[in-house]
């Protein structure tokens, strides 16, 4: 039965703001046993006024960690649930392309966080190890 290894976040550059300034999009995935990735979100990214010469790998790798949620919850919700509500949510994804994950597992999984080489370009640097 194939499972779910590790979490994968992949940060690109967002080729809809101004080339100055930091401007990420971010695809997050899982990784099986089997080689496979799965999508799990691909609406997620951010900006700032910050220039690229300015912002550093490990910013944008810290952030991407961020952005992948969980998110930060509304009024009315404590943190604990909107945990719970976004790690649930990621495992019915997964159960949907027949991966069976508990999303207490999903949730201690390692997460790695890869930046393409033009964003590496953008940042002049290398990225941090995980």
């Amino acid at each position: 039965m194939t499972a779910v290894e590790r979490l994968l976040t992949t940060a690109y550059v967002d080729d809809r703001a101004p080339d100055e300034h930091v401007s990420v999009r971010a695809r997050h995935e899982a990784v099986l046993t089997d080689g496979r990735r799965l999508l799990l979100l691909d609406d997620r990214g951010w900006g700032s006024t910050q220039r690229w010469s300015a912002a550093s790998a490990e910013d944008v790798e810290e952030t991407a960690r961020v952005v992948v949620g969980p998110d930060e919850p509304p009024e009315g919700r404590t943190w604990e649930q909107e945990q719970t509500g976004h790690w649930a949510h990621l495992a019915r994804i997964l159960e949907e392309h027949g991966v069976a994950v508990d999303a207490r597992d999903l949730r201690r999984l390692p997460h790695d966080v890869v930046l393409t080489e033009r964003l590496l370009a953008l940042l002049g640097g290398e990225p941090a190890s995980s």
